[in-house]
């Protein structure tokens, strides 16, 4: 059974990922300080809300350094996969550093709103051990007014006034811009793909 460290970065749909991975069999545990994370064989980062809280709660929490140092896959969900780069349009504010570049806001125009919010279709492009048996044409549920522009570490991209990444891959760090709690089928392929694909 895999044993899934979810960090309490005080997202609201934190409850609704906990139950989609016991879903599927894993372990979970809250983890709100660094010594949760012992033992863990993946560690999930989920998020809802604003980039300069949500790191303002992991350095108080101790847990800046130590998701630095991991040694086992970790994956940011929506917000989560935003602080996985180095920093964010949001606040300025200064990431964790794991993946190259820096989160932009989304430029709305017309018939294009932000936030973009809704179901939307990903574009794989490249091979991925999240996207393993992603069907042609699958979409996911989108909730955010800031994203990545693609970059060597995008695995797959969504459309919204402009491509961007919805799902990155770089080492043993991962991310989803949409939601895989919410995102039915397609995001319990994720999620499974992560707890029994990725590697260290």
């Amino acid at each position: 059974m895999t044993d899934v460290a979810l960090i309490d970065a005080g997202g609201a749909n934190l409850g609704s990922v906990r139950f989609a991975l016991e879903r599927l069999g894993a372990q979970v545990r809250l983890v709100r300080d660094a010594a949760g994370l012992d033992g863990a064989t993946r560690v999930i980062l989920p998020g809802v809300g604003a980039a300069v809280p949500a790191m303002q709660r992991l350095h108080a929490q101790g847990l800046f350094e130590p998701l630095r140092q991991l040694q086992v896959p970790l994956l940011g969900i929506c917000l989560g996969m935003q602080l996985l780069f180095e920093r964010s349009e949001e606040g300025g504010v200064e990431a964790l550093g794991l993946v190259p570049g820096t989160v932009r806001k989304l430029v709305p125009a017309t018939g294009i709103r932000v936030p973009h919010m809704g179901w939307n279709r990903l574009l794989p492009l490249h091979p991925s051990p999240l996207l393993r048996g992603l069907p042609e044409r699958a979409s996911a549920y989108f909730v955010h007014s800031y994203a990545a522009p693609l970059n060597a570490h995008t695995v797959a991209a969504c459309d919204h006034g402009g491509l961007f990444s919805a799902v990155v891959e770089h080492g043993r760090y991962f991310g989803a811009q949409f939601h895989p709690e919410r995102s039915g089928d397609t995001g319990a392929l994720l999620l499974r793909n992560f707890l029994q694909d990725t590697a260290a």
